[in-house]
């Protein structure tokens, strides 16, 4: 190394040495000139070039690789720490819990603002009575304290400490107002409307079910459980607890997505399709290139995501009680947040059966009963949580923002098991409770459009405009109410608005649907950037492709081919037979004309189209083939259609002077097939995506009514098609069993 080279050299530290060989300098020049010194010299260089024989100063070299040491044994040290888990970090916070000014159960930042005197203490807080608080500190500080300190000393220690940590963050965040209190003070729970598990308990709609009639009627897609954490709370603050990284067990999706009626229960397989992503368009599939693209007033998703969050109230969980065992409490709920849900249940069990009357113990004994029915897959736990749910929520003393989040929650899970009506009891229940939340309200004009009841739905989005009129969510289920009662143009500037407010709740595939039909409707060309719009956010396929209720990376066009289809012998059947069908329709048309019903979907202009229904959803209507019986009798050997759970199969009439608007259907999982069996010379003509076509009898006609089409009827006598559902080719045999029917 250079520094021993230069000391054998007599260079080193030659000027403190009082020799003569040079100034001390590293050159060549010196060392050269201390090679003639004397051997006595060369072994006082040797010790380091003093002559009173003391060491010399460290060099540059060994200073650097003892600090190098010092810091590898510090991060090592660290690393071992966290490792290891040395130091429970739950517990040093509890600890720090005596000095919990704002009521939310922990000591933080705001706590340390109030301590130094930089905010004031919320009045409207829920805090312990001075002298009590004042006297639990102080036992507390005595326990902890070494004897002879006094505890004023403990105190200002503790505010030093804290002290360094605040000084940036006072600067910025020192006029910030205090913390709102726990909540709002609730009425008696005597006063309020009870919801029990026997209101749940009524006749549900047939499991895994959606109705094909999207425009006028509310669905949901995504469960509940999958699209809300447990951990509510955490989504109500930026605080979050270090726990709240660790591994959960929720599986998940990003958004809530209510589109698709049916509900879900654990023991059911359901296939999940992805709504409109990766959906192959084949070659000969339409270009949208056609379609003009102009500028929508609408934030990207990239510019919504970059808009800074608006920083959210933390929940208070806890009440005056449950502050004393907190760390009980943090011990369940770290059980919980590390995935151990059996361990965390027992907990919280015997949590439970100590302090009967804690909230926040029976709020945690739901959360984990929740989490345990979504690994089990059990119906039976569930139900124990809904109700778990609804016990903490009625505990006397219970914080404001604990019952929001329990109520919540069980609302949510009700839903999941398909219990619209006892959701509906719980929403009802929520905004009672917190007539003020806005939030609380649409999610109640929700409830209400689940079970059908748009007038109801329509009273509530219509009282929340009132106070708040800049209400995306609002705004756009006000729009899609409007819209399904056939107020087409009052619809459209409450669904436009909804969506470029970019509120959440409003980026949804069935605002942009709806907003778009309406458009066309009134003839605005304008709707067809609204499609862009919806397909550039993923919610169709394409501008012409705009079903809901897709699989992925299923063949997308328009037109087929029965060769395409791979049905080939049901097309032969139905061709060699056309004559058959034809006339068992007839016949029933002159028998029983009541058996054909009007088209209900509001997809009309105008005119008279009805439609005699043989199979639906995959069941045989056994009244409806005892007046078509050999076509049925035909049909039965071809499961690809009598099987086809998201289609029908029907005879359809389209009297003159009818005009079906440009629409789509509900599913890409599915064709269509026409035969023709009265089909007047001239008039009759159906348009799928930009290319128009004609019927001829005894020939099938075969599209993809996920794609828009439209029909017109200008012929001088009645149009009579037989129409079949096939599965789509390319799902295979699992995805047909488990797809829910449509």
């Amino acid at each position: 190394m250079a520094p021993r080279k230069n000391a054998k050299g007599g260079g080193g530290n030659s000027s403190g040495s009082g020799s003569g060989s040079g100034s001390g300098s590293g050159s060549p020049s010196t060392g050269s000139s201390g090679s003639s010194s004397s051997p006595g010299a060369r072994r006082e260089a040797k010790h380091g070039g003093h002559k009173n024989g003391r060491r010399g100063g460290i060099s540059g070299g060994s200073f650097f690789t003892w600090f190098m040491v010092i810091a590898l044994l510090g991060v090592w040290t660290s690393v071992a720490v966290v490792w290891f888990d040395l130091i429970d970090y739950e517990e040093v916070l509890g600890k720090l819990g005596v000095y919990d000014a704002d009521g939310d159960g922990d000591f933080d930042v705001d706590d340390a603002k109030v301590l130094l005197g930089l905010k004031e203490r919320s009045t409207s807080e829920r805090t312990f009575p001075r002298e009590e608080d004042e006297a639990e500190t102080q036992a507390e500080l005595e326990e902890r304290a070494p004897e002879g300190t006094e505890v004023q000393d403990v105190e200002d220690e503790v505010k030093e400490q804290i002290q360094s940590l605040l000084q940036e963050s006072v600067h910025t965040d020192h006029d910030l107002e205090a913390d709102e209190s726990a909540g709002e003070p609730l009425p008696e729970v005597g006063d309020l409307l009870t919801v029990t598990d026997s209101d749940d308990r009524f006749e549900d709609l047939e499991p895994g079910t959606v109705h094909e009639e999207i425009e006028d009627s509310y669905h949901m897609e995504e469960t509940a459980s999958q699209s809300h954490p447990n951990d509510v709370e955490e989504m109500m603050s930026e605080q979050e607890n270090s726990d709240h990284s660790e591994a959960g067990t929720e599986a998940g999706t990003p958004q809530q997505d209510p589109e698709e009626v049916r509900h879900q229960d654990y023991d059911e397989p359901v296939y999940e399709p992805s709504e409109n992503e990766g959906i192959e368009v084949s070659d000969n599939a339409i270009d949208d290139s056609s379609i003009i693209s102009e500028e929508i007033n609408v934030a990207s998703v990239e510019e919504q995501q970059d808009t800074p969050p608006v920083k959210k109230k933390k929940p208070k969980l806890l009440n005056k009680f449950d502050k004393t065992i907190k760390a009980e409490l943090d011990a369940g709920e770290k059980l919980r947040k590390r995935g151990k849900i059996e361990e965390a249940v027992t907990a919280f069990e015997e949590l439970v059966r100590k302090y009967p009357q804690s909230p926040r113990a029976r709020y945690g004994k739901a959360q984990c009963e929740d989490d345990l029915a979504e690994k089990r897959r059990s119906n039976e736990v569930l139900r124990r949580a809904i109700e778990t749910y609804q016990e903490a929520a009625n505990l006397p003393d219970a914080p404001s923002d604990l019952v929001k989040l329990s109520l919540k929650r069980r609302s949510e899970r009700q839903q999941f098991l398909g219990h619209m009506r006892g959701s509906l009891l719980t929403l009802q229940r929520l905004v009672q409770l917190f007539p003020s939340d806005t939030t609380l309200k649409n999610d109640l004009g929700v409830g209400y459009l689940l079970m059908g009841d748009n007038d109801s739905a329509r009273k509530v989005y219509e009282e929340v405009l009132n106070v708040t009129p800049n209400d995306g969510f609002a705004k756009v289920h006000y729009g899609f109410i409007l819209k399904a009662q056939n107020k087409i143009a009052e619809s459209i500037p409450y669904l436009k608005e909804g969506i470029e407010s970019g509120a959440p709740g409003t980026d949804d595939g069935r605002f942009y649907f709806h907003l778009g039909d309406a458009m066309q409707r009134v003839g605005n060309k304008e709707a067809y950037k609204w499609y862009e719009l919806g397909h550039k956010r993923g919610h169709f396929a394409s501008v012409w492709q705009r079903s809901l209720y897709n699989v992925n990376g299923l063949k997308a066009q328009p037109w087929w081919t029965p060769r395409e289809t791979g049905y080939t012998e049901l097309v032969k059947s139905l061709e060699r037979n056309w004559k058959l069908i034809r006339d068992e329709g007839l016949m029933v048309m002159d028998k029983a004309k009541g058996l054909f019903l009007p088209e209900d979907e509001n997809l009309r202009e105008k005119g008279d189209w009805s439609q005699f229904t043989l199979w639906q959803q995959g069941r045989k209507n056994e009244n409806a083939c005892k007046g078509a019986p050999k076509t049925c009798t035909l049909l039965e050997k071809f499961s690809e259609t009598t099987g086809c759970r998201r289609g029908q199969i029907k005879y359809s009439i389209m009297h003159p002077g009818t005009h079906v608007w440009p629409h789509t259907g509900p599913t890409n999982c599915r064709l269509r097939m026409h035969l023709g069996l009265v089909i007047p010379k001239e008039g009759c003509k159906i348009r799928c995506a930009n290319e128009t076509r004609t019927w001829e009898e005894g020939k099938v006609l075969i599209f993809d009514d996920s794609f828009e089409h439209e029909v017109w009827q200008d012929a001088s006598s009645f149009r009579l098609i037989f129409i079949v559902d096939v599965w789509h080719p390319e799902l295979t045999p699992q995805q047909r069993r488990s797809l829910p029917a449509i």
